[in-house]
């Protein structure tokens, strides 16, 4: 396994996912049910025992406001009746008892009838016997009970008595156990459905995620996220249905480039970008690679393949490109073309002496082969020396001796001014941008004075703490106000259609050094292009 695929794996969770969403949704229904539970128990327990509270409060005040007992206590009646009346009432009602006493609490009625004529026991009488109605838990005869008091009054509202209705406190607890039984079942049966469902959930997420983990899938999205910006290919996928889902910086910039500068997202794609041919990958299921495709003018060399899910196809992506950025890249983004064409015209030129030694050892002329050969060596010497001494990097000395060639060769005077100076670089990368933007200049103004009748381009080099200005200097026809103002257009060029980026790469070059660049230049008059950038000495202190 990769290096990287041990370092996931290492990250990969002891708890899967499938087993987290199952814990998760289990303790959540749990909670739920626990909480509910106890809401409801709590609720149905104070309920219950209100609805006893009241129930023996009404027994009570029915028994208390009775003729019967009310005469009896009066001494209207005989006092044997209230026993009677008493235990109709409780068997009627179903509670433990109904006890009827006098104002000094001597028991008048009782379940069991040979306490009639004790008193009371409990002690909590003692209101109800003075006019006051309520209830309490008492220990009496027949164990700890919930009794309701109720004074018994005659119509001129003297206090005779009192009547207490009680129920059996376990009898309580038995009404609440059984109104909290329905309870409990059903927070079983919502456990066991809400682990199910959890079982379920958890299969279904797993699957749709094609058994990924989570920390899994987050990789995917930075290892996704980091490829579309980094690639230099603009990214267009669509849907099953051919509308526009993901487009990425670098289609959008090539979008832009054509006029294209709406929302994609949503859209249909044939629509919004034309020839796209999306819809006719989405209907067969075939790629088309490296497809030529014009935009708006801009050919672009595409790639076009279906997304497919099991066996489906849900989507499409194409990816493409500038065509024209495949040719000029090597150029453009290295500097190797003005390599090549320096070594091109070295080449060329030593040819052309070797022609000429050849013919004149044929000839036998053997003291103007030598005259030739030293003023050949002298020149030679004389430009190498002066460059080497006043170019101390090596690269860009080689560049320039092949810049003066080809210049010679285009009948071009291509001067490097005597007081040029330019010592090696801390940062040799900076050179390779220096080619870039000298090789550019100079080649512009090698053309530019080729229908000239003085044919000079000077070029000075001066460093100065910290600080290096080039300035190319040519004798040409010179630019208008509207040229100067756009030539560093990409595109844009005073030549022909197919040029107008070398000026463009000299900007971009300075862009990454962070240096200017400055353009003088009137019609008949020559050009001048003044660059400053930051350059560092190798041999400064730091």
């Amino acid at each position: 396994m990769p290096e990287g695929d041990d370092a996931v794996k290492d990250r990969e969770p002891v708890i899967g996912l499938r087993t987290k969403i199952t814990l998760l949704v289990c303790g959540v229904v749990a909670m739920a049910l626990l909480v509910t539970n106890m809401m409801i128990s709590n609720h149905i327990s104070t309920k219950a025992q209100t609805v006893l509270d009241e129930k023996a409060r009404n027994i009570g005040r029915i028994a208390a406001h009775s003729q019967v007992v009310i005469e009896a206590m009066t001494g209207q009646r005989p006092e044997t009746e209230i026993q009677a009346f008493a235990e109709a009432i409780r068997t009627d009602t179903q509670v433990e008892f109904v006890v009827v006493m006098d104002k000094n609490g001597i028991r008048k009625s009782h379940p069991d009838p040979s306490r009639i004529g004790k008193a009371f026991v409990g002690g909590d009488e003692v209101e109800a016997l003075a006019g006051k109605e309520y209830t309490s838990l008492g220990e009496g005869t027949l164990g700890p009970s919930l009794r309701a008091f109720t004074p018994i009054v005659t119509r001129d509202g003297e206090v005779v008595g009192a009547v207490a209705v009680g129920i059996l406190l376990n009898n309580v607890q038995q009404a609440v156990k059984e109104s909290r039984q329905f309870i409990y079942y059903a927070i079983v049966f919502g456990l066991l459905v809400g682990v199910a469902g959890a079982v379920l959930l958890a299969h279904n997420i797993k699957q749709t995620l094609f058994g990924l983990e989570p920390i899994a899938i987050a990789k995917l999205l930075e290892e996704r996220n980091a490829m579309l910006f980094s690639v230099r290919e603009g990214i267009i996928a669509v849907d099953a249905d051919a509308r526009i889902t993901l487009v990425n910086g670098e289609a959008l910039r090539l979008l832009r480039q054509v006029g294209i500068h709406e929302d994609p997202a949503g859209q249909n794609v044939e629509a919004f970008v034309p020839n796209t041919r999306l819809q006719d990958v989405l209907r067969t299921g075939l790629p088309e690679l490296n497809q030529e495709q014009d935009l708006r003018g801009i050919t672009l060399l595409t790639n076009r393949v279906p997304v497919c899910v099991d066996g489906e196809i849900v989507g499409a992506i194409a990816t493409f490109r500038d065509k024209t950025e495949f040719r000029k890249m090597a150029e453009q983004l290295t500097g190797v073309r003005n390599y090549a064409e320096a070594l091109k015209a070295q080449a060329h030129e030593f040819m052309n002496k070797l022609h000429v030694i050849l013919g004149m050892v044929r000839l036998q002329c053997y003291d103007q082969l030598a005259d030739y050969i030293n003023a050949v060596a002298q020149q030679y010497q004389r430009e190498i020396g002066f460059i080497v001494r006043r170019i101390k990097d090596p690269v860009l000395a080689g560049f320039l001796l092949g810049k003066i060639s080809h210049a010679r060769e285009a009948g071009v005077d291509l001067i490097l001014s005597e007081d040029s100076y330019l010592p090696e670089p801390k940062d040799p990368r900076v050179i390779n941008e220096l080619v870039t933007i000298l090789g550019n200049l100079v080649n512009n103004a090698v053309e530019a004075v080729t229908g000239s009748s003085v044919k000079s381009v000077v070029v000075d080099l001066q460093y100065d703490e910290g600080r290096l200005t080039v300035t190319v200097d040519d004798s040409g026809p010179g630019m208008t106000e509207e040229q100067r103002k756009r030539l560093f257009d990409r595109g844009y060029s005073t030549k022909d259609s197919e040029r107008g980026i070398g000026l463009f790469l000299v900007q971009q070059s300075l862009a990454r050094l962070g240096g200017t660049v400055e353009v003088l230049s009137e019609p008949g008059k020559g050009a001048q292009f003044m660059v400053e950038i930051p350059y560092q000495d190798k041999g400064e202190m730091p």
